[in-house]
């Protein structure tokens, strides 16, 4: 696996019936460096623009920008501009057969030991969106054998998904709950990787979500589309010293040179591209545009 540099740009768009008197959001549109990928240059331009705006990093890394338009507006645009290099991943995406025993995650995390499990514990407790996860631990049990390595268990749950549900925008809004998802075996992105989250924490092991980008790739002799790709989220299971395997259920392997993380929270809750409160504005439409491009194509 090599590292790929892309250029992405993503574009969000809100326009409003009646105009907004007043706003205030929080974005979260801005990358974290680290080990998996690096981050070389992010632009944000906002249409109106805000009349203050602050960044703040919250309690799991994610840099997220609070900001407050007090102009009169029909229409808010909040453009992105990324050049990011994703890195090969960690030793648990190459080989999950050598990731340690789940008990002995499980175990590990009830135990809290040291500062790398004390971290993670967060991660497999209860969550806004997952308040109970075990609705969800009759369907994880089975990739769940005694003694099986965590990261094959977790890859095996997610291939399991990826089988048993369809993929239907229609079937859900962002406000579905996972137990509906589960009883319909339906739904996006957004709703695999919360099932495969409560399923990580009814076994006990933590399960994290990611949001970011795919990077799709046209069919063959076909040209890409600019704008054609998405927002995508996924989720991590975290393997002791092996670090966290992240997971994407959706299209059944594990994230890796075409995934770009964007944030990392508990569910999508913590980690919401945008969010906030407007004061007017009545009935509205919402238009999203990405282009994942790699820097040598």
């Amino acid at each position: 696996m090599i590292a790929v540099r892309y250029r992405i740009r993503h574009l969000t768009r809100y326009e409003y019936a009646v105009p907004v008197a007043l706003a205030h959001h929080l974005v979260h549109l801005w990358p974290p460096s680290g080990p998996r990928q690096t981050v070389h240059a992010a632009e944000m331009r906002i249409d109106p623009a805000p009349a203050w705006m602050e960044e703040r990093t919250d309690g799991f890394g994610n840099v997220g920008r609070l900001l407050s338009i007090e102009a009169p507006h029909t229409q808010l645009e909040i453009a992105v501009a990324l050049d990011v290099t994703v890195h090969p991943g960690p030793d648990a995406t190459r080989d999950p057969a050598r990731t340690p025993a789940w008990e002995t995650v499980r175990d590990r995390l009830r135990e809290a030991p040291d500062a790398g499990s004390r971290a993670a514990c967060a991660f497999a407790l209860p969550s806004t969106v997952i308040p109970e996860p075990a609705f969800c631990a009759d369907y994880a049990r089975p990739s769940f054998p005694p003694g099986r390595p965590v990261g094959e268990a977790a890859r095996d749950l997610a291939h399991r998904i990826h089988a048993d549900f369809a993929f239907d925008a229609a079937a859900t809004t962002v406000s579905t709950p996972p137990e509906t998802v589960l009883r319909d075996r339906r739904g996006v992105c957004q709703d695999f990787a919360h099932v495969m989250i409560a399923c990580l924490r009814s076994m006990g092991v933590a399960g994290r979500y990611v949001s970011g980008y795919l990077r799709t790739r046209p069919p063959p002799g076909q040209p890409r589309l600019a704008g054609a790709d998405a927002s995508h989220a996924w989720a991590g299971v975290w393997c002791g010293d092996a670090g966290w395997l992240d997971l994407d259920p959706t299209n059944d392997m594990p994230a890796g040179p075409d995934h770009v993380v964007l944030a990392i929270g508990r569910d999508y809750h913590d980690v919401s591209p945008t969010r906030g409160v407007i004061l007017g504005g009545g009935r509205h439409g919402l238009t999203i545009a990405v282009d994942v491009e790699p820097c040598d194509a």
